[in-house]
């Protein structure tokens, strides 16, 4: 490895004062590209990861990459991955990411290595808040802002000493070229500006060409950087010394390999699978596998997994250069038309596994490539985790190369994997991209399924007036185009928006409306859905008999259909139903059954969700001790998932079970945070009820009269645009407390 310096200055910056635990550190290693930055990280990062007992994080933020850069959302989804949070249940914003990722990070000893930076501020979002984590990042640019802002250590690294890139060069070549010269070795790493990425790939033509004296392979490399001296404009030597030795290793492969290798210029992504290169070559992954192994060997690539390679942004740069040199416009475009097709394809196949409720897109016909296999869902699951950037990659590729129908499908496929996981970025990101493209292109039905993802990716990540807007678009187009079925679900999701509102009225007769379209048996699995929607409505209404009946109607379809969630989801609104007619044992039996469902696969939130059930279940039958712990744990959930509302529900029901305990100064506090939370997330209703709540806790605590009736007529006035039955009641509640 050598860099002995850099290493020390590395250690002294992580000792700091050793009489001080180690603070929230950052330490940027700046250097031109192929510098050996990232090596030098990853190699401190292995020697100090015993003093980071938590783990390590790394990513790559392709700041310099000829594609898009990563994002700070798309970062902190990964990583709040590998801390523990389920897929699915990711906040969707950033700065609620963010603050999960800090309070996860809270306690811990965490190495984070944030490689590839183009800027400071791609990486601010990606700093924890408190001591114990170190953050290394690699740059090209010296990130000043990192050092004067947030005292960050800097290691500038400069090219490798002579003596110890000649040391690199001999370590590869030795075992080939034994006899070689000092002089030969030190004139090969001036010609390669002793960087070791050009050192490595020069060193290894070396060693597979032992027949040819080194001195030929000198000349060689001379000529080539020769011409591109010729060729030059500017003073940057080190990128023309690089890039003579890309040419002088790349014009060496044989042409087959050599062909992949410019193809992967057109590739939308710079890591990537072994069947995806074959789809982009038109060859057969065992033809691909090969060829790729001669470029590794080459260090032309980098195998990253098995069946997984990755290219330095320096080399797909070079690659892209070459392919638009030597194969035509039409077999580029040919080329990136067979890997888009892969990803459709493949995610086509993702989607029938991990969502067969989901209406298929009509693709056509399906192209004469290799798709892998994939045997179950465990199988779409590892695959869409892989490819999940280099999906988002593919969409803006197949736009800006004006593949508009590629672009549109392929996000609209997508929308029956991102639903079950809610990576909101990805999901909004390549929405809008295939909604530009459908417009584009004029295509109606690609337009309205974009809509309608748009509609639903708003919705689940709380954003309401985005998500009506694209739900009126939806099903006006729906109604346009005359698709009766996808009127149904537009109207099932403007009505599951009005419900959150509590916009009771209009979500009773936008789910009747929907209702009304899915009367065909093969509509059945979206019928259950609805009618277990019109059952909540119901229920918040309290109509107990009408709920009933739609919750039976719902159920006896739901478990024909195997569908978990919705079963679980019926079983919850039944233990309410049951609960608040006086039945606890139905509802403690109902409520058993949910979580029981929620447990067996692994849903989370849906089990935080429902645990408030089962605490009013206990309450409701006297054991206020057991209430407690579901209630809290709940509200622990929540805060990790990064759902207020649903945090705020959970603070509440704790809040109440400590009044009912006899502790008013505890549910005070509870209350608090609850009303805290419900004004942020601007949900009235639910304010004036943790606002009741609060000012009967301060009552029973004694507190000042002035300060409960402040609270009373705020709740009371925040409950004025509606009219259900529970607001009517509530109403009435806070005028006799006022």
């Amino acid at each position: 490895m050598n860099r002995t310096e850099e290493l020390r200055r590395l250690d002294r910056a992580l000792a700091g004062n050793s009489a001080e635990p180690l603070v929230v550190a950052v330490c940027v290693i700046a250097g031109t590209a192929g510098v050996g930055k990232t090596s030098l990280a990853l190699h401190w990062a292995h020697q100090v990861s015993g003093q980071f007992p938590d783990g390590q994080l790394y990513a790559n933020l392709r700041g310099y990459d000829p594609g898009p850069r990563a994002t700070a959302e798309q970062v902190l989804d990964r990583f709040l991955r590998a801390l523990g949070v389920p897929a699915g249940e990711i906040p969707p914003e950033l700065d609620d990411r963010a603050a999960l990722y800090r309070s996860l990070l809270a306690g811990r000893q965490v190495l984070i290595i944030l490689d590839n930076a183009a800027t400071a501020g791609q990486v601010r979002p990606l700093l924890p808040g408190t001591a114990g984590c170190l953050v290394v990042v690699t740059s090209r640019n010296h990130l000043s802002g990192l050092v004067f802002r947030e005292g960050a250590h800097r290691v500038t690294l400069g090219v490798l000493a002579e003596d110890e890139a000649v040391a690199l060069l001999r370590g590869i070549t030795a075992e080939y070229r034994p006899a070689v010269s000092e002089a030969e070795l030190t004139e090969l790493a001036g010609l390669c500006a002793r960087l070791p990425l050009a050192l490595r790939i020069a060193a290894e033509r070396a060693a597979r060409r032992p027949r040819m004296a080194m001195h030929e392979l000198i000349e060689d490399l001379r000529d080539e950087s020769g011409l591109w001296d010729a060729l030059s404009t500017d003073d940057e030597d080190e990128a023309d010394a690089v890039r003579s030795v890309f040419a002088w290793s790349y014009r060496a492969l044989p042409e087959d390999a050599a062909a992949l290798f410019r193809l992967l210029g057109v590739h939308p992504a710079p890591e990537f699978s072994v069947s995806s290169a074959a789809a982009l070559a038109a060859m057969t992954f065992s033809q691909a596998r090969q060829r790729l192994e001669v470029l590794a060997d080459a260090h032309l690539v980098e195998q990253i997994a098995h069946d997984r390679y990755q290219v330095h942004d320096l080399l797909r740069s070079y690659a892209t250069e070459q392919a638009r040199q030597e194969e035509t416009a039409e077999a580029r475009a040919e080329a990136l038309r067979r890997a888009l097709d892969w990803y459709l394809f493949t995610a086509d196949r993702v989607r029938a596994l991990l969502s067969p409720h989901e209406p298929q897109m009509p693709l056509g016909q399906v192209p004469d490539i290799d798709l892998p296999v994939l045997a179950n869902a465990d199988d779409a699951l590892r695959w869409y985790e892989a490819e999940r950037s280099n999906l988002v990659a593919a969409t803006s590729a197949a736009a800006e190369a004006g593949l508009h129908r590629i672009a549109w499908q392929l996000p609209a496929t997508l929308r029956g994997v991102y639903m079950n996981f809610n990576p909101f970025g990805d999901w909004l990101s390549t929405g809008h991209v295939g909604l530009a493209s459908a417009r584009a292109a004029g295509e109606k039905a690609g337009e309205v399924e974009l809509l309608d993802s748009l509609a639903m990716a708003y919705t689940q990540s709380q954003r309401p007036d985005e998500a009506e807007e694209y739900h009126v678009a939806t099903l006006s187009l729906r109604r346009e185009l005359g698709d009766s079925l996808g009127e149904a679900i537009a109207l099932n999701g403007l009505g599951l928006l009005h419900l959150r509102r509590w916009k009771l009225a209009d979500a009773r007769l936008t789910f009747s409306d929907a209702l009304a379209l899915l009367t065909q048996p093969e509509n059945a699995y979206w019928r259950a859905l609805v009618l277990g929607n019109l059952a909540e409505v119901c229920l918040e209404l309290t109509e107990y008999g009408a709920a009933s009946d739609l919750l039976g109607a719902a159920l006896e379809i739901l478990r024909r259909e195997r569908d978990y969630a919705g079963e679980g989801n019926a079983h919850y609104l039944t233990s309410r139903l049951e609960r608040e007619q006086g039945r606890t044992d139905r509802a403690a039996e109902n409520i058993d059954r949910a979580l029981g469902l929620a447990r067996d696969h692994g849903n989370e939130a849906a089990e935080a969700h429902w645990l408030l059930e089962y605490c009013r279940v206990q309450r409701a039958s006297g054991k206020l001790g057991d209430a407690l712990v579901p209630c809290q744990r709940a509200a622990t959930i929540q805060q990790r998932l990064g759902d207020r509302g649903r945090e705020a529900q959970a603070l509440d029901e704790a809040g109440k079970t400590y009044q009912e305990l006899g502790q008013p100064e505890e549910a005070v506090n509870f209350h608090r945070r609850a009303v805290s939370l419900n004004r942020q997330t601007g949900h009235r209703w639910r304010l004036a009820v943790s606002l009741f709540h609060l000012t009967n806790a301060l009552i029973s605590a004694g507190a000042d009269s002035r300060t409960c009736e402040q609270h009373a007529r705020e709740a009371f006035g925040s409950l004025a645009e509606f009219g259900d039955p529970r607001s009517i009641a509530l109403r009435n509640r806070l005028q006799r407390l006022m």
